[in-house]
């Protein structure tokens, strides 16, 4: 069993598992003991194949940011998971695991979303599929990012305000487990990121790969090389970054950077940089690090982006953490809207805000001109124009 990759028990190292209450014991189960059989069948490999080819739109391109390369001294590529149907790279996922319950005999799915994108990306394959959607969204989530909670409507699906807690993506995927609890004969749970119980954190970061999979044929192709000296995401529960990292977990060579949303600062109460001010406990059915008070009770998390105001990170990322194979760079704000308006002006690109946590770390590091980075560019900005227009300084 190679360093990276999770066990036969659901663990990343000392991360991972499956804490789940009973009733959800025979579909965490179901899902385990087949998932591995069904997504490697040949049968489901070439429909999955065929659909991210000729829906989603892959390969996505590496592009040379040649500008932002220069301002940073290094060869910067951009990996445009922007330019996906549905504008993130969620649908890689979603249609993965639609596959999947449609083998299971499941006719309804439900999500949870922060941001919106895997709620977007949620509802668009069960449009595809014809499939009944519900999707759980924090109602404070809901206001900031209207435009999606509407996509998802026009796409056919029943949107649900979590109205608990901080009203963010924990207080969704609270509301969304509880609906499986209640409904699990006929319902499938498509979880957006690398989070929850075993196996979904392997599941997810599976459908992911092609992310990375199709960065080494590109960089081949660009440079004469498979791997990057540096690969860089952000990293909420962590689907891009999975990814992204999938492929070059065991190649030492590349440096693997990890960019967390750090709102306020970490040294307010107001952060979701879990590696900085979290320690280890059990968050939505897997042992990871996660932000907690001193007796464990969870603490609310902050950050300007959606998709990144999570109390935790997905159990891999804990064990890149703990192992030291990650570095992790804690972004402010303020940092990330600085460094996405940067790209807008500098490449025409107007990136989510997510995304921008990553271009954030570009002026945190000492490159060397010959050095090769590439960003996992997660989302576009178009969900994000309202922030952005609130934040003003443009």
């Amino acid at each position: 069993m190679s360093g990276f990759s999770v066990n036969e028990a659901g663990y990343y190292g000392n991360f991972g598992g499956a804490y789940i209450p009973e009733m959800l014991y025979p579909n965490v189960e179901e899902l385990r003991a087949s998932y591995i059989k069904i997504i490697t069948s040949e049968d489901f490999q070439h429909e999955f194949n065929h659909l991210l080819e000729t829906y989603v739109g892959r390969p996505t391109p590496l592009y040379f940011a040649s500008r932002l390369s220069s301002k940073y001294g290094a060869k910067i590529y951009l990996k445009r998971e922007d330019l996906c149907h549905t504008g993130a790279h969620k649908v890689n996922n979603t249609i993965g695991q639609i596959l999947l319950a449609k083998k299971l005999g499941k006719d309804k799915i439900i999500a949870e979303t922060g941001a919106g994108q895997h709620g977007v990306a949620t509802a668009t394959v069960c449009a595809l599929m014809g499939m009944e959607c519900t999707v759980y969204m924090g109602e404070v989530d809901m206001a900031r990012q209207k435009p999606n909670v509407e996509r998802m409507k026009i796409l056919g699906a029943e949107v649900k305000a979590a109205t608990s807690g901080s009203k963010t993506l924990k207080d969704a995927t609270n509301e969304a487990m509880r609906h499986w609890i209640n409904n699990p004969d006929d319902t499938h749970y498509i979880i957006g990121s690398v989070v929850g119980p075993h196996p979904y954190p392997d599941m997810v970061a599976r459908f992911q790969s092609v992310i990375s999979e199709e960065i080494k044929r590109q960089l081949y192709d660009l440079e004469g090389k498979h791997s990057p000296d540096y690969l860089l995401a952000c990293v909420g529960g962590g689907s891009n970054a999975a990814g992204a990292f999938y492929h070059f977990l065991e190649d030492t060579k590349v440096k693997l950077i990890a960019a967390e949303a750090a709102g306020h600062g970490i040294e307010t109460n107001k952060s979701a940089a879990t590696t900085f001010i979290g320690k280890s406990g059990v968050l939505h059915g897997s042992k990871t690090l996660l932000m907690q008070t001193g007796d464990g009770q969870v603490v609310e998390p902050h950050s300007i982006s959606a998709g990144l105001d999570y109390p935790g990170i997905g159990p891999l990322h804990a064990h890149l953490f703990d192992s030291g194979r990650a570095s992790f760079y804690a972004i402010t704000d303020e940092e990330a809207m600085i460094a996405g308006v940067e790209l807008s002006k500098l490449e025409g690109i107007i990136p989510a805000i997510e995304s921008a946590h990553a271009l954030a770390v570009l002026g945190k590091m000492d490159f060397d001109e010959r050095d090769v980075m590439v960003l996992n560019l997660s989302g576009r900005g178009d969900k994000d124009l309202e922030t952005y227009i609130k934040w003003g300084k443009y």
